[in-house]
């Protein structure tokens, strides 16, 4: 009995797509098995803000998760399941759990390796201090569109309490800090008639504002209450801070800047707020700080210098300068290559471990590219010892050297808020890979 020549057709066409979906599905594995051993290798198995965990026994197999995320290479399939394989480079976007058909993504803070804390904050964004709210950063949101959302949804819990005031001069709600949390609370508050002020002991932008000169942001769209959806989705720090600043002068927000808060205590049924420039009552609070608070500082010799800072503003500063970048996270990493382009700049990067275990693939990329080119000098399981006025000294394994130096930029974090946190009387949690 012969075949039907048209069902030999078909069945020939059928062979010829299997197989072909078979080997290009196996050389996709293939190439994100290579790509989780090098981060494996490289130190960046460990997560450093808000991440995936899969279930496997739930995971359909889908690939909606590899395809939704928009940072590319954290998601991949391997074995039929989905798995996360560069835990080191996620921010955090959340898009993963959104297209999961089957609720088998569950975002977590920390690690069983490595704990995360953070100030305990309910569904509402209200911590255990009944009328105290956190939102953004400090809640281990760092992802501009992430904490937009949340400044938005905060002010909208904070609008459900029962307001009696006791007199016209109590404030609905004090918002501290003016980054992106803090300026959706801002707007949120416009929207919805509260009698608000936004406190910002620096200027316009949080974070944002600091980031190096020229850095790109925001790699998802946003929505601002007010404005509506900013379709962004690649923009540099300075044309978001544009955007957002025209968006300042529609609404008229006014933002009392330079302005550090100093104390929040319960005054009866309302919170006064002690500032460097007076004090304030309010009935409720809205926390919209940065987790990065005071910067951490080297303790060593010759660090009161003017000639030291502990963020990267504008690098064309240091042409024609011998510049020394501490640190091995984004932050330092970013200056270093940024400064390294300057004409006539001589940087050397050091960094007190033996990897950049917490900076980004496409950071440490950079570096590597601007060390092979002869613009960075990379200096590893090395510290300062002492910076003078023209110099500075480094040990590295424990030998002892000194360069000429002109400039220091400080990229080691800072130390977060707890113990101003504490006296609110917040309580914080350490997170070991749990939501």
């Amino acid at each position: 009995m012969s075949l039907n020549p048209i069902i030999s057709v078909y069945f020939v066409a059928f062979s010829i797509i299997a197989t072909g979906y078979i080997v290009w599905r196996s050389r996709g594995e293939a190439l994100s098995l290579a790509r989780k051993k090098t981060a494996q290798e490289g130190g960046l198995l460990e997560p450093v803000s808000l991440h995936p965990t899969i279930d496997p026994t739930k995971c359909l197999g889908c690939g909606a998760c590899v395809r939704a995320c928009p940072e590319g290479d954290i998601l991949a399939m391997i074995g039929g399941k989905a798995e996360l394989i560069a835990p080191g480079d996620c921010i955090g976007h959340g898009s993963c759990k959104e297209s999961c058909p089957n609720d088998a993504i569950t975002l977590v803070f920390g690690s069983e390796k490595r704990g995360l804390d953070i100030p305990f904050v309910g569904p509402d964004f209200q911590t255990n201090v009944p009328g105290v709210f956190i939102a953004g950063e400090l809640g281990g949101m760092g992802l501009i569109r992430n904490a937009i959302e949340q400044g938005r949804q905060a002010i909208n819990s904070v609008r459900k309490l029962a307001r009696h005031p006791s007199s016209s001069k109590v404030y609905d709600v004090i918002i501290v800090g003016a980054g992106p949390a803090g300026f959706s609370a801002s707007l949120a508050a416009i929207q919805h008639k509260l009698r608000f002020l936004t406190i910002e002991q620096e200027s316009f932008g949080g974070t944002v504002a600091h980031y190096p000169r020229g850095k790109l942001v925001m790699t998802a769209p946003a929505t601002l209450p007010l404005v509506g959806k900013l379709k962004f989705r690649k923009v540099s720090k300075e044309q978001l801070l544009k955007v957002w600043k025209s968006i300042l002068r529609k609404f008229r927000l006014n933002i009392r800047y330079r302005e550090q808060v100093k104390t929040i205590a319960k005054r009866g049924s309302e919170f006064e707020v002690r500032t460097t420039r007076g004090y304030y009552l309010a009935s409720a609070i809205l926390l919209a700080l940065g987790r990065r608070g005071t910067p951490r500082k080297l303790d060593v010799e010759g660090e009161e210098q003017a000639k030291v800072v502990y963020r990267l503003a504008a690098p064309e500063q240091y042409r024609r300068q011998h510049v020394l970048v501490v640190g091995g996270g984004d932050s330092a990493l970013e200056a270093a290559a940024r400064i390294a382009e300057e004409p006539g700049a001589i940087v050397t990067l050091c960094h007190r471990s033996e990897m950049f275990s917490r900076a980004k693939t496409r950071n440490r990329e950079q570096v590597k590219f601007a060390e092979e080119a002869g613009r960075l000098n990379v200096l590893l399981q090395a510290s300062v010892k002492r910076i003078g006025r023209h110099d500075v000294e480094i040990e590295q394994k424990g030998r002892g050297m000194r360069i000429k130096n002109d400039a220091i930029v400080v990229c080691t974090g800072g130390i977060l808020p707890t113990a101003f946190l504490e006296s609110i009387g917040i309580e914080m949690e350490t997170k070991y890979g749990t939501a």
